[in-house]
């Protein structure tokens, strides 16, 4: 089993919103207490699923600060500092260190496509702005530029880059990576969660785990002790939400919606260009939460 430096179950959180649209910081505490009773390690703020795309850098800050402070050193929370401008990345870096992160997740920059020289460069910018550990965000679906095995190896040997949020699904390169470095992957694929931790990988950073943490937990323990029945029949159970989660519409939308359904959050409102789950959208939604047993 590959080491943990943040822990085995983290989920990339959504940012409540009031129905107006603006951030909502009670909310967010709220949800970020929640989360840890229920099987949480740690958490991840503005990442994707927080919609860091669309919240400014002071609604960033004022964010982070409200759920270090909710979270009151029960688990690392790891701020979304990851721009394709290096300059900017490094801002929001030692912005995020001041507000008491314990940690960084660093995407490959969207849009500018770099080459993997200059990759490794604005990571290696990044990890240097700090003293804050790293995780990588490598999901080319959004950034159009994947790490290369390669790139991977040579950032490890960053004493700051410790770990990989894996959303490019191609598990013979994560194992040429986790054999040739130190490098913790966590799975960026809810549903990969259970082949990666077969792999050696260190856990999940979820979207599904809003719902289901203790259930991911679960499926974590049995792994460690070798119960592959039951870590299999774990991955089973939770199939289904995941699908109806991450299959159907962007899972920004999808489990903010779901989290209004069950009362956690107090709107399901999103920024644009995103929409909020319609009524369609929104009876699935109740429908695969009314068959999990959470409503």
């Amino acid at each position: 089993m590959s080491h943990r430096p943040f822990g085995a179950v983290l989920t990339a959180m959504t940012t409540p919103m009031t129905a107006d649209g603006a951030v909502d910081l009670a909310a967010a505490a709220a949800l970020a207490d929640t989360l840890l009773a229920d099987g949480h390690d740690g958490l991840v703020v503005s990442g994707t699923t927080g919609e860091s795309p669309t919240t400014s850098d002071a609604e960033k800050d004022a964010l982070l600060r409200a759920v270090v402070a909710a979270v009151a050193g029960r688990g690392p929370v790891l701020a979304g500092v990851g721009t394709n401008d290096t300059a900017h990345s490094q801002q929001l870096a030692r912005a995020a260190a001041a507000a008491g992160a314990d940690g960084l997740l660093v995407v490959a920059p969207y849009y500018s496509r770099p080459s993997q020289a200059g990759l490794q460069a604005h990571v290696e910018a990044v990890a240097d702005t700090t003293e804050l550990p790293v995780m990588l965000y490598d999901i080319p679906a959004r950034s159009a530029v994947a790490f290369d095995t390669e790139t991977l190896l040579r950032l490890g040997e960053h004493p700051r880059v410790v770990a990989v949020k894996d959303a490019k699904g191609d598990l013979q390169a994560a194992t040429r990576v986790m054999s040739g470095s130190d490098l913790a992957f966590y799975s960026g694929e809810d549903g990969m969660t259970l082949a990666y931790l077969a792999l050696g990988g260190a856990g999940v950073v979820g979207v599904t785990t809003h719902l289901l943490g203790s259930a991911f937990a679960r499926l974590v323990a049995a792994v460690d002790a070798g119960d592959l029945a039951t870590a299999v029949a774990e991955h089973r159970r939770a199939q289904p939400l995941v699908d109806a989660v991450m299959g159907r519409m962007p899972g920004v939308v999808s489990v903010k919606a779901a989290l209004h359904l069950l009362g956690r959050v107090p709107s399901p409102a999103v920024r644009l260009p995103l929409l909020p789950a319609d009524d369609a959208q929104t009876a699935d939604l109740r429908a695969a939460l009314v068959a999990a047993g959470l409503l």
